[in-house]
């Protein structure tokens, strides 16, 4: 199932381990933004760097968390009538555990997407995995299946991408689809509905997380949409502020950055800032600025380091902003900064750590590292190795334990030195 890869590195690596989060909970870390705590870890590495790979069972894009020494995973059947989640060693990458769970009606799924997108999330007692119409599953940290809900059918052709979200004794699961759509929070001890908050991001499928921060001491859920970005209270549910968008396809995760939310939608349109907090529709009043936005379509993430905000387009279109007025330093293509590359794609949401940004790219896994700035600086291009040139990676870089995790559509790779 796993094999191993011992390596001898060239290069000495410092005995003082990596300072990071102590576990890297959910989807694009504990506060959901993508920005890591850790300093030492890897900016430059090749196939010598590969401590291990597991094969993975089925294939999906969900990224890796963790706690402690386990890592939580979820992959599906070709055909989607069977979802896996995996409790995996970060030692060794052996597979600790592994349930399936049957599905009798698999929903549709774009080619650029999977039947297990979502990543887990995890509070060290619970693991939880949302599989849309293959219903929302919690497990303990051994594999033990604690309880199971069905969230509705998921209407549309797109399928589904937004991870659960642990918020105090609830999970909160966003189910936009493009049908009924809704945000939703279970307790976490039995199941149980806690509330239940109709959306209006029908036109579109449900590809976007949640983020929780803090705002003047309470905290805001913030999620992005079809037509905008809104704030909700965690504790009820309620709506308590819209800020409207440009074109639609809400699926990035906004970047939150000096008491500001950074937002781009996933079509072609206006990059935009937003002072969060208000109530009702705070377009005109909060919309602190927005910028052109030349880049193409289907866009990961946004990230904002040391006062720039940096986009990146699936075709790897990079674009820099000034955080604070939208100015615009530059538009460029990644593959002519890297010596010309063809086809380059980028589809995982960043992961910034001590200053850096780290973009995968889809067709072989390469990382690129971007030095945030004025002028575009790449600091190093990254392999996996020709083996991995054939792979698809479309999950987020995971920084757990010093090390990388790079997950392509059916291996997890940890990268080390």
């Amino acid at each position: 199932m796993f094999f191993r890869i011992f390596v001898t590195l060239s290069v000495v690596v410092s005995a003082i381990p990596a300072l990071a989060e102590t576990n890297w909970s959910q989807f694009r870390g504990p506060n959901g933004l993508g920005h890591s705590e850790a300093s030492g870890l890897p900016q430059k590495w090749d196939a010598s760097n590969v401590l291990w790979k597991t094969h993975l069972k089925g294939s999906g894009q969900s990224s890796a968390v963790n706690w402690g020494d386990r890592i939580f995973i979820t992959s599906a059947s070709d055909d989607g009538s069977e979802r896996y989640v995996m409790g995996i060693s970060a030692t060794d990458g052996s597979i600790v555990w592994e349930k399936t769970i049957k599905s009798g009606n698999p929903e549709d799924a774009h080619a650029m997407n999977s039947r297990a997108t979502p990543s887990c999330a995890t509070d060290g007692e619970h693991v939880v995995a949302f599989f849309g119409p293959a219903g929302i599953h919690c497990f303990d940290l051994d594999g033990e299946k604690q309880w199971s809900v069905d969230l509705g059918i998921f209407a549309g052709s797109w399928g589904i991408a937004a991870s659960p979200v642990i918020y105090k004794d609830t999970v909160i699961q966003n189910c936009d689809s493009m049908g009924v759509s809704r945000l939703v929070a279970l307790s976490l001890k039995d199941g149980s509905v806690v509330w239940d908050t109709p959306r209006e991001e029908k036109p579109r499928g449900g590809w976007s997380t949640p983020i929780l921060i803090d705002l003047d001491g309470r905290k805001e859920m913030v999620l992005n949409g079809e037509f905008g970005v809104r704030g909700y209270d965690p504790d009820s549910g309620k709506e308590l502020w819209f800020c409207k968008g440009f074109n639609g396809r809400g699926a990035p995760v906004p970047d939150y950055a000096d008491g500001k939310l950074y937002v781009v939608n996933g079509k072609p349109g206006d990059t935009y800032c937003v002072k969060p907090g208000g109530e009702g529709d705070v377009t005109a009043t909060h919309m602190l600025w927005h910028a052109s936005r030349k880049g193409g379509r289907d866009l990961p993430s946004p990230a904002v380091v040391d006062g720039h905000l940096f986009i990146t387009s699936m075709s790897a279109i990079a674009s820099c902003y000034d955080a604070a007025t939208g100015e615009v330093h530059y538009v460029e293509r990644l593959a002519d900064k890297i010596g010309g590359a063809k086809g380059l794609e980028i589809a995982a949401a960043p992961l910034v750590v001590d200053g850096l940004i780290y973009l995968q790219t889809v067709n072989g896994g390469d990382v690129i590292v971007v030095r945030p700035g004025r002028e575009l600086e790449v600091v190093s291009v990254n392999s996996l190795g020709e083996s991995a040139k054939g792979e698809t990676f479309r999950a987020t870089v995971a920084p757990i334990g010093g090390k990388l995790f790079l997950r392509s559509g059916g291996t997890l790779y940890c990268v080390g030195g």
